[in-house]
C-alpha cells in the first residue's frame, strides 16, 4: 500500500483521558467537599455550595481549551446581540464550554428570562455532554443540569442547563410553542443538517420577533458560518481557533477493496507497537459488524506481547451503557490494550475517547436516502463530504504525534467530494415534518424559511400522504385525526394505525407492536450468514405474519422479566435466544410513554386480547389502515414481491418467519423497505386483497399506476361489491315481505326497531 504525506491544521482534543473518565464519576464527593470549603469557601452561585477541589482542577484543563481564548468576545456578543454564531473546528470544547457561558450569563442581572438548552443531533452526546458538564459545574445531574432525549427526561423545574436532541425541543413546542422557559436557545451539530435542526433554526427567525428577550446563539463548523451569518441577517460572528496540526497520509492510488487494505493497516498499525488506540471509518454497519468478527478471530493468533485488541462498535443506536465500559479499559494495566473504534459517518459525533492515536478513513459511506418516486429508501455508496473528511482529521485533538491515514489519493478529496454534507429536509421523508408544521400553523408559526430549499415534490408527497391517512380536512389544515396523532412521537402511520386500533379493540397489542418497531432491532445478529436466529425464531414465530412474532417476543420478555428472580436470568434468555436485551429494555419503556399519551388525550384503552382469530384480524385491519400505502404481492410464487405503488421488486427479510418452510403469502403489508443490492422487505404479514380493498381510500387506490396487481384487487373489489349488494337485496326483500305481514307481526316489528 503506497501513501503520499501531508498535514493540515487540525485543532484539540475536548479534556484529558482522566478528565473524561470523571464525568461518570460521583460529583457529590464528600472528601471534595471538605477539601473545597478548606480553600476559601467559595460558594458554587448555581447550588450554593463550596466549590470541590475537583472543580478547581477541571477548571484548570478547560482554560487549555483553545474555545476558551474566545470566552470575552463571546460573552460581549451575547450581550448586546440577539443571535450569535460561533464557529470552530472539532473537539475544542465549544459544545461543552459555551452552554455553561451561557448558564452564567443567565443567572446575572442583566438577563433573567429562563433556562438555557442545548440541542444535539445525537441521544448519545446528549447524554454524555449532560454527565461532563455537570462535573465541570460541580452540581448534579438531574438538578442543575439535566437531559432530555426520546422516551427519558432527567430534569426537573429547577433544572437551569438542559441538553436535549433536536426532536425533542421541537415537540416541546407543540405545548409550548414560543419556548417561553427558555431564555438563551443554543443550535448544536449544525454541520450534520438534521431536519429537525434545520426546522428549528427556520422557527426560531419568527420566536425571536415576538420574544425579543430571548437569545439565540448557533454552534457551526467553519464551513457553514458564513451562510449561517447571511440567514440570521449578519449576526455577529465568533471565531475559534487553535494552532494544532496533524500528520496527513494519503494512498498513492484508489483502493479497490477499501474494506481489506483498512483491515491490513489496522493489523500492521498494531504489529509495529506504537502506542495509542484506532479510529477506522467504514462505509456502513454490515461492514463494521464484519470488521468486529474478523479482528476478534485475528486476535486469537496474534503474540500475546502485541497486546490485546479490543473492537468497539460504534452507532447511534446503541445505548450509553454500551459506551462505559470502554473508558474503564485502563491503560496502565499489565496486560496492554488497544481499542479499535468501528464506525461510520453517523459516529464521528459519538467519538469521545482522548488516546486515539490513528485514524483510518476509507473516504466512502454507504446511506439512506428517500426516493420520492417509489416511496422508499435507497442505500447509495457514495464518497463523503469534505466536511466529513476534515472532521475526521480532527479527532486526533491534541495529539501531535499520531497519524490520520486516508485510503484516498489527495486529489480524490477535491475531485470527488462535495463541500458539504447534503441537508437532511433534501433527501428525507418529510411526512412527519410536515404534519409538525401542520401542527404549528395553529399556533401561529406558519413561515418556515428553509436554509435549504426541501425537493418541491417531496413536500407534495408528504401532503399527499397525509391526506390519504385523514389527518388532513377539507381546507389542507390538520383534521381531528391529524392533531392526536401528531401527539405521538412516531411515524404518522403508525400514529394511524393506533387510532384505528381504538375502534377495533386491539389497542393493548398495538401500542406493544408500536414499541417494537420503534425500539432497535431486538434481534442480535442480522447477518445472513449467521443462521443463529434463524434458528431461535421457532419459539416465537406466530402463522400470522412477522407483526404478531414482535408481539409474541415481547409478551415473553416481559413473562420472563415479572418472573425472573434476578436480571442475569433476563439476560441469560435473551442470550440463549439472541435477542438485544437493550432493544427490548427501550420497548418497554417506549409503550410506557405510549400508554400514558394514551391516558392524557383520554383514549380508550381496551384489555389484551391476544391469540384469538378476532384479535389477529382486527390487528390487521389496524394495520391496514396506517399501511395501505405498503403492499407488496408475490408475483412469481417464489418470493419476488413487487410493491403496489411502484415496480421495485424485493424479497422478504431472511429472518422473516414466512422463510421457515411455510408457504409464501402472495399479499404482505411491510413496515419497511430498502432499496440497495438486496431489496428487502422487513416485518411483513399476510393480508387478503378483500381486507385490503375495504381499507384503502378509493382516491389512494385510482392513483396508483396500471398493473396487474391494481386489476386483481378491482375484480376482489366488484365481487365483494356483488356480495354486499346480494346481502342488500335479501335484507330489502325480507322487508317487503315483512311488511305485508298481520298486524301482530307490525306490532312485534315496532319492538325489534
Amino acid at each position: 500500500m503506497a501513501f503520499t504525506q501531508g498535514t493540515t491544521e487540525h485543532d484539540s482534543d475536548l479534556i484529558s483521558d482522566s478528565a473524561e473518565k470523571s464525568c461518570f464519576s460521583d460529583v457529590t464527593d464528600s472528601s471534595d467537599n471538605e477539601d473545597g470549603a478548606l480553600d476559601g469557601l467559595e460558594l458554587n452561585p448555581f447550588d450554593g455550595l463550596p466549590y470541590s477541589s475537583r472543580f478547581y482542577k477541571l477548571l484548570k484543563q478547560r482554560e487549555e481549551l483553545p474555545i476558551w481564548k474566545s470566552k470575552y468576545a463571546f460573552m460581549e456578543s451575547l450581550l448586546h446581540n440577539q443571535v450569535v454564531v460561533v464557529s470552530g473546528r472539532a473537539k475544542i470544547g465549544k459544545s461543552s464550554q459555551i452552554p455553561q457561558w451561557c448558564a452564567e450569563y443567565c443567572l446575572t442581572e442583566q438577563h433573567q428570562h429562563g433556562a438555557v438548552v442545548c440541542t444535539q443531533v445525537h441521544k448519545q452526546t446528549v447524554m454524555w455532554l449532560a454527565m461532563r458538564v455537570a462535573d465541570e459545574m460541580d452540581v448534579n445531574i438531574g438538578h442543575e443540569v439535566g437531559y432530555v432525549v426520546p422516551f427519558e427526561n432527567c430534569c426537573t423545574n429547577e433544572t437551569i442547563l438542559r441538553y436535549c436532541t433536536d426532536e425533542m425541543l421541537l415537540r416541546e413546542m407543540m405545548s409550548n410553542p414560543l419556548l417561553s422557559c427558555y431564555g438563551i436557545i443554543i443550535i448544536d451539530d449544525v454541520y450534520e443538517r438534521s431536519v429537525s435542526t434545520d426546522v428549528l433554526l427556520s422557527l426560531l427567525k419568527d420566536i425571536m420577533v415576538s420574544r425579543p428577550e430571548l437569545k439565540v446563539v448557533i454552534i457551526t463548523s467553519p464551513d457553514l458560518s458564513k451562510k449561517l451569518v447571511s440567514y440570521y441577517e449578519n449576526a455577529p460572528l465568533i471565531e475559534a481557533e487553535d494552532t494544532y496540526s496533524v500528520e496527513v497520509v494519503y494512498s498513492s492510488d484508489l483502493e479497490r477493496d477499501y474494506f481489506l487494505s483498512a483491515m491490513k493497516l489496522l493489523f500492521e498499525i498494531h504489529h509495529s507497537k506504537g502506542k495509542g488506540d484506532i479510529v477506522v471509518f467504514l462505509a456502513c454497519e454490515q461492514e463494521i459488524k464484519r470488521a468486529y468478527e474478523l479482528i476478534k478471530q485475528e486476535g486469537l493468533h496474534m503474540s500475546p506481547d502485541l497486546g490485546e485488541l479490543v473492537p468497539i462498535t460504534l452507532n447511534p443506536h446503541q445505548s450509553l451503557l454500551d459506551y462505559m465500559p470502554y473508558e474503564e479499559l485502563e491503560q496502565g494495566s499489565k496486560d496492554h490494550r488497544r481499542k479499535v473504534i468501528l464506525t461510520t459517518s453517523l459516529g464521528e459525533p459519538l467519538i469521545w475517547m482522548s488516546n486515539i492515536h490513528f485514524v483510518i478513513d476509507v473516504g466512502v459511506e454507504r446511506k439512506k436516502v428517500y426516493n420520492t418516486r417509489i416511496r422508499a429508501e435507497s442505500l447509495v455508496m457514495q464518497p463523503i463530504s469534505k466536511v466529513q473528511a476534515e472532521m475526521r482529521k480532527q479527532i486526533l485533538g491534541w495529539c501531535r504525534s499520531g497519524k490520520v491515514f486516508c485510503l484516498y489519493p489527495e486529489d480524490f478529496a477535491q475531485k470527488e467530494m462535495r463541500p458539504f454534507l447534503t441537508a437532511k429536509v433534501e433527501e428525507s421523508n418529510l411526512t412527519s415534518m410536515v404534519l409538525f408544521l401542520k401542527r404549528m400553523d395553529i399556533a401561529g408559526l406558519s413561515h418556515c424559511e428553509f436554509i435549504n430549499r426541501p425537493d418541491p415534490e417531496s413536500l407534495m408527497q408528504a401532503l399527499e400522504d397525509l391526506d390519504y391517512l385523514a389527518a388532513l380536512d377539507n381546507d389542507g389544515n390538520l383534521s381531528e385525526f391529524g392533531i392526536i396523532m401528531s401527539e405521538f412521537p412516531l411515524d404518522p402511520q403508525l400514529s394511524k394505525s393506533i387510532l384505528a386500533a381504538c375502534e377495533f379493540d386491539c389497542v393493548d397489542e398495538m401500542l406493544t407492536l408500536a414499541a417494537m418497531v420503534t425500539a432497535p432491532d431486538c434481534f442480535l445478529d442480522q447477518s445472513p450468514e449467521s443462521g443463529a436466529t434463524v434458528d431461535n425464531l421457532d419459539k416465537f414465530v406466530h402463522p400470522a405474519g412477522d407483526h404478531f412474532t414482535l408481539i409474541n417476543i415481547y409478551k415473553e420478555y416481559e413473562q420472563m422479566r415479572s418472573n425472573s428472580e434476578s436480571q442475569h436470568n433476563v439476560e441469560k434468555w435473551c442470550q440463549d435466544y439472541y435477542l438485544n436485551i437493550t432493544a427490548l429494555e427501550m420497548a418497554c419503556v417506549i409503550r410506557l410513554e405510549l400508554l400514558d399519551i394514551m391516558k392524557r388525550i383520554e383514549l380508550p384503552i381496551t384489555e389484551p386480547g391476544f391469540g384469538s382469530e378476532e384479535n389477529v384480524l382486527n390487528i390487521k385491519k389496524s394495520l391496514l389502515s396506517g399501511y395501505f400505502m405498503q403492499i407488496a404481492r408475490d408475483v412469481d410464487g417464489l418470493g419476488n414481491y413487487i410493491m403496489l405503488t411502484h415496480k421495485q421488486v424485493g424479497q422478504l427479510h431472511p429472518y422473516t418467519g414466512y422463510c421457515k418452510g411455510q408457504k409464501l403469502p402472495e399479499w404482505v403489508l411491510f413496515h419497511e423497505f430498502s432499496v440497495g443490492e438486496k431489496s428487502c422487505i422487513r416485518i411483513a404479514s399476510e393480508i387478503s386483497p378483500d381486507l385490503f380493498m375495504q381499507f384503502v381510500p378509493q382516491y389512494f387506490f385510482s392513483n396508483l399506476p396500471p398493473s396487474e396487481s391494481k386489476e386483481i384487487l378491482q375484480k376482489a373489489s366488484e365481487n365483494t361489491s356483488h356480495v354486499l349488494s346480494a346481502q342488500s337485496n335479501e335484507e330489502e326483500l325480507g322487508e317487503d315481505t315483512y311488511d305485508n305481514n298481520t298486524d301482530s307481526n307490525a306490532e312485534q316489528r315496532c319492538i325489534l326497531q
